[in-house]
């Protein structure tokens, strides 16, 4: 080809597939075989093809590229998410810029803002709470799927029962013959058990989204049981860290009697708990129970290995990003939801 540059055609050609396919496999939206990708790709490399980015965004307004926005990237269940949203995008062949909001709704905008501007195709934000979401104020939205807490019907989402999930687990300590169940992570100012919304993933802080919902799933077991709801073993903190949960923790124990159990909304308070526990000299499952929400890989090495809440994080990144997909490619679908099933991983530290 001398020194003119390989084209769409060209890919074609040598991979003995159509023009529209070598697109589908550059643009990363339609779904293509592996084998057929595998030619492509096989023949993108041999041609040393680049795709012309200046006629391809006055063709499709397409960047290749999508954002991540989560509230906290220290913590070990935002890893998890980055590395699964990269590693399918990458299949779909989409690059990622990832972003924290520290919950901030203007950081949002800034990231809304670079969507309408074609810098990116699509976002995928993990607001933690609805009133504060630039999703409801930004006026017309570029693709935009939501994971997480806050219950909505404006754009795609994909969620877990966050309700039925802190339901389960508070049954389980139950079935365990707790019945004082101390809760680490409500809201500030404790919610009664009539919730606005069932859906849920993960996220931060007081008074989130998560906490909110959490505690209404506490409750219900609790109603549900004939347990009376006790304010005070409801133990709040102003971020959603190890460090926090320890402190608290160990105030709490300072000041009242040993629960029969701890059931903390997300694997790093339990770790925090569990390292309050532990300089109290309180033995975990002994003297009380410990459990937990996300599953993070660290849960199973925690000392007692953790019970915790499981839900499958590769189908919950796949189906987000195949619901951006679908809005990259019609902005106008109607949004969305897909709820991923949970589950309760048993571990050593509720056993009795």
């Amino acid at each position: 080809m001398g020194d003119m540059r390989p084209t769409v055609k060209d890919v074609a050609k040598l991979a003995g597939v159509s023009p529209k396919t070598v697109s589908n496999v550059i643009n990363g939206v339609v779904f293509v075989r592996p084998e057929t990708r595998a030619r492509v790709e096989s023949a993108l490399a041999e041609l040393d093809y680049v795709p012309n980015m200046s006629a391809r965004g006055l063709r499709n307004g397409r960047s290749g590229m999508i954002a991540l926005a989560l509230p906290d990237l220290l913590r070990p269940y935002s890893a998890e998410i980055v590395h699964l949203v990269v590693e399918l995008a990458h299949e779909r062949g989409w690059g990622v810029q990832i972003e924290q909001t520290a919950a901030e709704p203007k950081r949002e905008f800034e990231l809304i803002s670079k969507a309408r501007a074609y810098l990116v195709d699509g976002l995928i934000l993990n607001p933690v709470n609805l009133d504060d979401s630039a999703v409801m104020s930004a006026g017309p939205l570029p693709p935009v799927v939501l994971i997480g807490d806050v219950d909505q019907d404006v754009v795609s989402q994909v969620a877990i029962d966050n309700v039925a999930a802190a339901r389960d687990m508070t049954k389980h300590l139950l079935s365990r013959g707790c019945r004082r169940i101390a809760v680490v992570g409500t809201p500030e100012i404790p919610r009664g058990s009539s919730g606005a919304g069932v859906l849920a993933g993960s996220a931060e802080g007081p008074g989130t989204a998560a906490s909110r919902l959490r505690t209404t799933g506490y409750h219900q077991a609790l109603e549900e049981a004939g347990v009376p709801i006790d304010p005070a073993l409801e133990i709040s903190l102003d971020r959603w860290r190890p460090e926090g949960a320890a402190t608290v923790v160990g105030k709490y124990l300072a000041d009242h009697e040993l629960p029969d159990a701890f059931f903390c909304f997300t694997d790093s308070l339990a770790s925090g708990a569990l390292s309050a526990l532990w300089e109290a000299g309180i033995a975990v499952p002994r003297q009380t129970l410990v459990a937990g929400f996300d599953n993070i890989l660290e849960s199973r090495f925690m000392i007692p290995p953790l019970t915790t809440i499981d839900f499958d994080r590769r189908e919950f990144v796949a189906s987000a990003l195949d619901l951006l997909a679908e809005r990259m490619s019609d902005k106008d679908a109607p949004p969305r939801r897909v709820m991923i099933p949970h589950r309760i991983i048993e571990r050593t530290s509720t056993e009795r």
